[in-house]
């Protein structure tokens, strides 16, 4: 009997307050079975990038993929952190220097050729001669990723295409699935011959993992809570047994060296953020009243789209600006890596939505997700909309809202998502402005000042 431990981490959102322990148990733990003669495998499911930290941005993600490459990962597949918040250039430096393999098999350049980073999946072969095939898929944001330039395939049709040739060359399957567990659970009904689903995306936590025909699904939540342990038994080239565990990380016992590792990673970033952009005079921000930053952004949105009218939430300024500004304090008060975004609306649409946003309970509310890395929506600011409170009505740019005319509103792109604002949800005429997050916007503004 051969014994297989496999190691995997996802969704980390560079939380590097726990990595450096993530790193150290994984480390120390493959040491211990290979020393046992046992086969070690180490993967990242994806979204281990995210820029609201200064040492990711200030390095465009290559900082997280040292990160992997330290740690002595094997594979890692990309998540949509990697994929469509950095522009093309980034994503496709990203992982060029590095030695561990990325595995995406629905991932192209527009003109459907793979990049020279990249490979569907690969086949390990372990000392005893079992071959372990992994393949990598990740989730299917096709229009962001055609807007930066590469090409996406559905993920499901993808894994139908790439599943024979696996089978023929491999004892073993696994997926590593930047998909979420809906697809992973729907994939495991329809492909048994699957042995393991790595799982990530939709932050879901697996303890013991979790057996769907006869497929087992593992996961690790998110921002390093946990760290992921698989154990395969083989015998006679097929699997035998498998299960999954979690270990918490915050259990884990943290060295001192640790902490300085972590404020380390920040005071680099903030180094290399510090480049001045501008100088301004006081600019408050406040979620709950009228202040100047919000404003601000919000004209930029406006002027920067070429829109009629735009609005936004206060929520996304998380602090005021005075004096020299950085890159870093830009970071600092809009982390978000939001994009700007257009939808078309008709007159009574808008006047829909725009009363939707007079909800008083609306400010209050706690945001997750969405591309958001603030704490609560705040209240809507305006630009070129003007709200008539005694007759709850609206102007825009002066005039009565047309019922049957058409406008071109500048939003963040977050309320093209989720459950707030449905017909923006739902309307076919939006347009995504990328790679600029509304941080560059907020930047370009103040240097038209």
């Amino acid at each position: 009997m051969e014994k297989i431990h496999i190691y995997h981490t996802n969704d980390l959102h560079s939380h590097f307050e726990h990595w450096p322990k993530i790193s150290r148990l994984i480390r120390d733990r493959a040491k211990e079975h290979r020393k046992a003669g046992e086969e070690v495998f180490v993967f990242d499911i994806g979204d281990h990038v995210d820029r609201w930290h200064p040492y990711t941005e200030g390095t465009m993600g290559t900082g997280n993929a040292g990160l992997l490459e330290e740690a002595g990962y094997t594979a890692v597949t990309i998540g949509n952190n990697e994929g469509i918040t950095l522009p093309y250039e980034g994503l496709d430096t990203l992982f060029r220097k590095k030695s561990f393999d990325v595995l995406v098999a629905n991932f192209y350049n527009k003109n459907g050729l793979r990049p020279e980073w990249a490979k569907p999946f690969n086949i390990y072969t372990t000392a005893a001669g079992t071959k372990v095939g992994v393949l990598g898929l990740t989730a299917y944001f096709a229009l962001f990723y055609k807007l930066l330039g590469w090409r996406l395939t559905d993920p499901i049709e993808e894994l139908r295409r790439q599943l024979p040739d696996l089978k023929e060359q491999a004892d073993v399957i696994i997926l590593l699935s930047h998909l979420g567990i809906y697809e992973d659970e729907r994939i495991a009904e329809e492909f048994p011959e699957i042995d393991v689903i790595l799982g990530g995306h939709t932050h879901h936590v697996l303890h013991e993992g979790k057996l769907v025909n006869g497929v087992l699904l593992a996961a690790a939540g998110k921002y390093g809570h946990f760290a992921g342990h698989v154990t395969l038994e083989i015998e006679n080239d097929r699997v035998s047994s498998k299960s999954a565990l979690l270990y918490p990380i915050e259990s884990v016992p943290r060295e001192r060296w640790e902490l300085d590792e972590t404020e380390a990673l920040f005071e680099m970033g903030r180094s290399l953020l510090e480049k001045k952009v501008a100088e301004v005079e006081l600019l408050t921000a406040d979620f709950f009243i009228d202040s100047d930053l919000p404003q601000l952004l919000c004209e930029a949105l406006r002027e920067w789209c070429d829109a009629d009218c735009a609005f936004l939430n206060a929520g996304l300024v998380l602090g005021p600006l005075e004096g020299a500004v950085s890159k870093f304090d830009l970071l600092s008060v809009c982390p978000h890596p939001i994009n700007p975004c257009t939808v078309t609306l008709e007159g009574d649409e808008l006047k829909e939505i725009l009363r939707m946003t007079l909800d008083e309970s609306l400010p209050h509310i706690e945001v997750k997700g969405l591309g958001f890395r603030g704490t609560v929506m705040g209240k809507f600011v305006y630009d070129r909309i003007q709200i008539l409170e005694k007759e709850k009505d609206f102007l825009i740019n002066g005039k009565p809202i047309d019922p049957e005319g058409k406008y071109i509103v500048a939003i963040p792109d977050m309320f093209t998502f989720g459950r707030f604002f449905p017909q923006i949800v739902r309307s076919e005429n939006k347009y995504y402005y990328m790679p600029e997050f509304l941080r560059d916007v907020l930047e370009w503004k103040l240097n038209r000042m």
